[in-house]
């Protein structure tokens, strides 16, 4: 019996897609922060920056369509650690009225 994905490949690019997207708005919140935020909002730039540039880096192509669409071992759990990276360091973020 052969397998049928249906639209299941195009959900998980999506999903891909939107991780990347979300992470690049806190990315650029980020920025705005290093900006006003003196050297404790560079430093919190910095790391979120880094955690965006190595998210991106793993996900860019499953998110293009090109990449595997499964679990991978090597490249998911860096994802899913950078994700949670800037997901704490946005806390700051918030705190601090960038919105």
């Amino acid at each position: 019996m052969t397998r049928d994905p249906g639209r299941q490949p195009e959900r998980t690019r999506l999903a891909w897609r939107r991780t990347g997207l979300t992470m690049t708005v806190v990315a650029g919140l980020a920025l705005r922060l290093a900006l006003t935020g003196g050297v404790t909002g560079a430093v919190l730039a910095a790391a979120v920056v880094l955690l965006w540039a190595g998210a991106l880096v793993a996900l860019w192509g499953r998110a293009a369509g090109r990449g595997p669409l499964g679990v991978d071992t090597r490249s998911l759990p860096s994802v899913a650690l950078a994700t949670a990276g800037v997901a704490l360091l946005s806390v700051p973020l918030v705190l601090r009225g960038v919105w």
